[in-house]
Parts: C-alpha cells; structure tokens; sequence
C-alpha cells in the first residue's frame, strides 16, 4: 500500500513510503495481564512509570520480581536489546528501547520487534514517538480522565515506512540528535550540582572572597528583607480587562526554572497597573500548589514595564543581583515552607519583610553576585541549546513521520 510522502528525505532516496499494519511488520508480546509479585530486590521490573518519551528511567520507579519468579513473569517472551516498548495506558503511548535485557517487564507495556531486514527498530521508536502517531493514539484511545488503548486496536494502527537502509539512516541520524541531547542534559546537571554545592558554601561562609588586595571584607550582617527593600503586590484583572493588544501580564506560568518564559500569555488594557522594573525579584506568593510557591525570576531589561498579576509579589532592592541568588538557596526555601499559610498556599507580604538574609558587604556582593552570575549564564547557555536541540528534532520528526 503507497502512501502520503514525508517533506524531508535523505538525498539518493526515492522509494515512496509504504504503509502496513504494525501486527503485519513486527513480532510483539503484550504483558499486560496478571500483576506480578514485587519484591524487594531480584530482576529490575519496568513499568509504565519507567518509560519516558525515548528512554527508560530507572531512577523514577524501582520495582523488583524474585529470580524464582522471573521465568514465569516473563513466559511470553523475554527481551533483547533494541526491542520497542510503548505504554498502552497511565501514561499512554510513552516509547522507549530496551538497552538491558536484565530486566522483567509489567503491565500497561506491550514489546515490539521489528521484522529482520524489513523494519528497523530504532526507526520503530521514532515513529512511535512522531507526532503523527501519538496523535492518531488519542484518536484511538478510550476512556475519560485515563486514556487507553487496546492491544488489539494497537496491533492494527498502521506503520509508514521507507526502504530499510532509508530507515537506518533515518534512525541512525535522530539517534545522534538523542546522544547530543543527553550529552547537554548531563552538562546542565553537572553546573547545576555544582552552583548549587557552591552556593552552600558562599551563604554559609566556608567560602569568602578577598577584596582587591586579597584582604578579608569585613563581617556579614542579618538583614529582614523589609530593612533593605520593599515589597509591591500585583494587581487583580478581571475577565473585562483582556485586550490582546494591551499589556503583558506576568504570572506564576511566566517563571520557569527561574527564568521567565513566554506561553501562556495574557495581556490586559489596564488603566491602571504596577510596572515591573529592571534587577526587580519577582515572586510567586500565592498558587494552587504548595510546590510553585516562593519560585522567582529577575527581571530583565526585556520584561521592563510589564504589568504583573495578584498571586506575584515584586521585591524591589538595590542590592537584588546578589539576592537573586540567596532566593535560590536551600534556606530560602525552608523559610518559604515555614510560612505558608494553615488553609491558602500563600505567604503574605508582612511575611516576606520578615525573611532574614545573611549581608556581606556591597563590595563582596558585588564579587558573589558576579560569580554566581557567571556560572547561571553557562546555565543558561546549554539551556538554550539543550531547548534548540529538542525543538530541532521535533520539527525532524513532524518532516521525516507522516
């Protein structure tokens, strides 16, 4: 059966496209069926839960069946390396490889192995992953809050494919895309660890900077943030102010791993508002979840003049290049938690003035702030490959899948 022609192709390929069941190109073992008794320890059992979009993680979950019990789990047929795993419910249509056959396999996954010579697995992988397909897997999925597929409605979902040397090269390409991503994921950890470790030991002053003719600074205070800056509370809008011509406003959606972010966007006509200004802290003070409480993201000389809305605070200072980074420490945090309040997941501006923060000298911020700023900017430097990155193969995957 021919088919629709993806928009990219390798040169020197030509064959059109061919489409056929998966059932007609693969072999495949469902597991789904009798759950398997866990144990403490044994033969590493992946579940739905492990199965990210590409990968297995097997940090999320760690569940375990008995050796003894490992041939029986495993009857229907056990791995190699390279076979498709896809989940068919909580979550569906999470895909990833097998890269080590030690392993027993739960319900909710359902294997897949390609036929030699006709379909390549990594190529099955990918096409699972497309977005071609996990669209044509919710049109096909069943249920209300949780969707899920049957295996029987899976087997028969169909598989466009080119040649198999087209394949491999396809494969072969997207998976040194993956290496590349995995590669600036862990040099993202590494920095992020490493501010992180280095970050202890500046607040807690096992770690001092010199002056410039290597003389200590002199000794650090304890500040309430409301001796040193001042807080301005965002407004409310109503439904009758949105104006998609009118001013940004910033929400909780807007700051992201402490960098603002632009999705989401709500813009208001506003007679009257609060100003963001450049070097301002602006805070999360009041959500729906505990967990987004307290998360903050400077203000930039792009976000200038933005307006921003009644769950955000502004921290207004002149010392906020360096506090920008006491807001990420681990003792901010605890302080956040301990004030949240008994029945709203909020902190109050009263409560805000209150925080204590340890104050060097202006001269010695100024050393911290351009330390610490200096490894957030190598930060966020591979975060914007790492994203570029992630862009770049979903926009192969939408031109290579139809």
């Amino acid at each position: 059966m021919e088919t629709l022609q993806p928009k990219l192709r390798f040169p020197d390929y030509s064959m059109n496209f061919k489409e056929n069941k998966i059932s007609e190109l693969t072999t495949y073992v469902d597991y789904r069926g009798k759950t398997p008794q866990k144990s403490e320890n044994g033969v590493f059992l992946v579940t739905a839960k492990n199965i990210k979009m590409g990968f297995i993680d097997y940090e999320s979950s760690k569940e375990y069946v008995t050796i003894e019990s490992y041939e029986e789990v495993m009857r229907r047929g056990k791995p190699l390396i390279g076979d498709v795993l896809i989940t068919t419910e909580a979550p569906l249509g999470n895909v990833a490889s097998i890269d080590n056959i030690d392993i027993a396999l739960a319900q909710r996954v359902i294997k897949y192995r390609g036929e030699k010579n006709i379909l390549d697995n990594s190529y099955l992988k990918y096409f699972f992953l497309s977005e071609y397909f996990q669209n044509v897997l919710l049109e096909k999925a069943t249920g209300g809050t949780v969707k899920g597929i049957k295996g029987s409605v899976l087997h028969r979902l169909t598989i466009k494919y080119p040649s198999f040397q087209e394949q491999t090269k396809i494969a072969s390409f997207l998976t040194a895309i993956d290496a590349k991503t995995k590669q600036l994921t862990q040099k993202k950890s590494l920095l992020e660890e490493y501010k992180k470790g280095i970050m202890q030991k500046i607040f807690s002053q096992e770690l001092r900077f010199k002056d410039d003719n290597g003389k200590d600074f002199e000794d650090w205070e304890e500040k309430k943030l409301g001796e040193i800056g001042q807080i301005v509370s965002g407004l409310t809008y109503s439904p009758n102010d949105i104006d998609e011509n009118g001013i940004l406003v910033l929400r909780s959606s807007n700051v992201q791993n402490r960098r603002l972010v632009y999705n989401d966007n709500v813009f208001v006509n506003a007679k009257t508002f609060n100003p963001v200004i450049e070097n301002d802290i602006l805070i999360c003070v009041r959500n729906g979840s505990k967990n987004l409480i307290g998360k903050n993201a400077l203000i930039d000389n792009d976000s200038v003049g933005f307006a921003f809305g009644a769950f955000m605070t502004v921290y207004r200072s002149d010392f906020n290049r360096y506090l920008i980074h006491w807001f990420d420490t681990n003792d901010y945090k605890k302080i956040v938690e301990t004030n949240l309040g008994a029945t709203i997941n909020s902190i109050n501006g009263s409560d805000l003035k209150k925080f204590i923060v340890p104050f060097p000298s202006l001269k010695e911020q100024t050393k911290i702030a351009n330390f610490l700023s200096a490894i957030d900017d190598k930060i966020n430097q591979v975060s914007t490959q790492l994203e570029q990155t992630t862009q770049y193969k979903k926009g192969l995957l939408q031109k290579m899948f139809v």
